[in-house]
Parts: C-alpha cells; structure tokens; sequence
C-alpha cells in the first residue's frame, strides 16, 4: 500500500497526530491516507467526552476498549485521526470536537471544507 504525500491542510509537512494512543489508517501516529482508506481517516481530532459520546449514539463507539483489535478505548484529550465524514457530520450536530491543523491530511478537504476545519482549529496546533 502506497501512502500519499504526507501533506497537511495548511500546505506544509503533515505533523503526527498521537503514538499514545497510537492513530492513524497506517497506525503510524500521523493521518496519512490512501486509495484503500475508504473512511478518508484524515482529520486529526482532540476528542472530547460529548463528541465521544456523540460518536457512540450513532454508531461508532469510540471510547470502548477493544483489546482484541488492540483499541485502548479514547478518553478526552486524546488525538485521534478521525474519518473526515464523521467530523464533517459532528460539525453539522454543533458538536465537532477541535482539529490539529497541522496533523490533519490535505486530502481531508475533499470532504471538510477548510473554513470548516479552521472554524473548529485547536489553539495548540
């Protein structure tokens, strides 16, 4: 599997997202992506306890360990490289959690509009 060039929506070197816990479709901290990341798990997150809950009610329970995937469960705080559709749809719920612009993949813009990701940008990056 070929990654893309690891770019960021501000147009400079894409940063890493988390090790811990470890994130991304390549599980290599950054939200690098592909022709095989159908999820575009792009977007690099700060999670927040109503967006984990959000992300539970419809659906995608996030906050659950899942030892056996090796899914240590996400707390608030924790970065994670979200699929850009869910953020997208977060924001549209008012509840998007905050985004590192400088881990977030550019090809998260073909989903999330950049207004939209600037919108919700984390003070921290």
């Amino acid at each position: 599997m070929e990654k893309d060039p690891s770019l960021n929506v501000l147009g400079g070197a894409l940063a890493p997202c988390s090790t811990d816990p470890m994130t991304g479709f390549f599980r290599n901290g950054s939200c690098d992506t592909c022709d095989r990341d159908t999820g575009s798990h792009t977007v690099c997150a700060v999670m927040t306890e109503e967006f984990l809950a959000y992300s539970k009610y419809v659906g995608n329970d996030l906050s659950t360990p899942r030892p056996q995937w090796g899914f240590p469960g996400l707390n608030p705080g924790d970065h994670w490289c979200l699929c850009a559709s869910r953020f997208l749809q977060a924001h549209e719920e008012g509840c998007a959690p905050k985004v590192n612009l400088d881990a977030t993949h550019v090809k998260a813009l073909n989903i999330v509009p950049i207004e939209v990701l600037t919108e919700n940008a984390s003070p921290e990056g």
